[in-house]
């Protein structure tokens, strides 16, 4: 007979007080976002609110929240897109290919993981007024897609080293061409590694603001990061109506956290193997 493992009373002791730090925050912002502005500053912040309200909502709302909130799907999907799909044939090149030029290559890419953002800044204003790209969304979608792209095919590249050679090997003798491969092997074997750099990449993009701060001015053009801060000023001491953008502007990345948790799991924890 095999003794039954003791119970981890410390462990689990720590994993509920973390738990607390990470649930209380989030209790806080959803409760408050309910709350009156005048309700905002009578009794425990903590307690649900007498009397809840979505004026909060509706005021944000009101406020082109619709319009901030598709500008950063926007922007979002198409770098993720983009960044996904370039990423995935360069780190097929460079694991399937062993000349020089795929080793420069991922060097390259590699070199680009050291380039700090606010380093380039400057240069990435002047080339984007120099090409007339300056408050557009393809001013913001441009640089978040060539700053995803270093992290992203390093992962994928780490991915498909665990893939056996053989798989490959067998599409070729079936007949298939690089193309033929990449869609029928490459992308179905790598599906846990895709969605974790498209959600990761997804988060960076949608929770950026330099560059909607640098490359953006007007209204229109203004994605939620900017708008979130915008809303600080223009709604001054109506901390609820603050909130509520928030919790708004959270919803999507929960969805997205929820509907790819099992595969960014997956993701994470795969091509580590070796």
């Amino acid at each position: 007979m095999t003794a039954r493992p003791r119970p981890n009373l410390a462990g689990g002791l720590g994993g509920f007080l973390w738990l607390l730090v990470i649930l209380v925050p989030v209790y806080y912002v959803v409760v408050t976002s309910l709350r009156s502005q005048a309700g905002f500053f009578d009794g425990n912040p903590l307690a649900p609110p007498a009397d809840p309200t979505l004026d909060n909502y509706r005021l944000v709302l009101a406020n082109d929240f619709a319009t901030y909130f598709a500008n950063s799907v926007v922007v979002t999907l198409v770098t993720v897109v983009i960044t996904v799909a370039v990423s995935l044939m360069a780190a097929y090149v460079v694991v399937r290919r062993t000349d020089r030029a795929a080793a420069v290559t991922y060097r390259l890419f590699l070199l680009g993981l050291a380039i700090p953002l606010q380093a380039v800044i400057i240069p990435i204003y002047y080339m984007i007024t120099r090409l007339r790209l300056y408050d557009t969304l393809l001013a913001l979608i441009l640089p978040s897609v060539a700053f995803a792209i270093p992290l992203t095919v390093v992962i994928l590249a780490n991915f498909l080293r665990d893939v056996p050679k053989e798989l490959f090997d067998a599409m070729r003798v079936d007949g298939a061409g690089d193309w033929r491969t990449l869609w029928s092997l490459v992308l179905p074997v790598t599906k846990p590694a895709v969605v974790t750099v498209a959600i990761y990449d997804g988060l960076t993009v949608w929770n950026g603001f330099l560059f909607p701060l640098i490359l953006t001015q007007s209204p229109e053009q203004r994605v939620l990061p900017l708008a979130l801060w915008s809303f600080q000023g223009q709604f001054t001491v109506n901390i609820p109506a603050v909130l509520a953008a928030v919790v708004l502007s959270t919803v999507p990345v929960l969805v997205l956290y929820v509907l790819g948790r099992r595969q960014l799991v997956s993701g994470m924890t795969a091509g580590f193997g070796k």
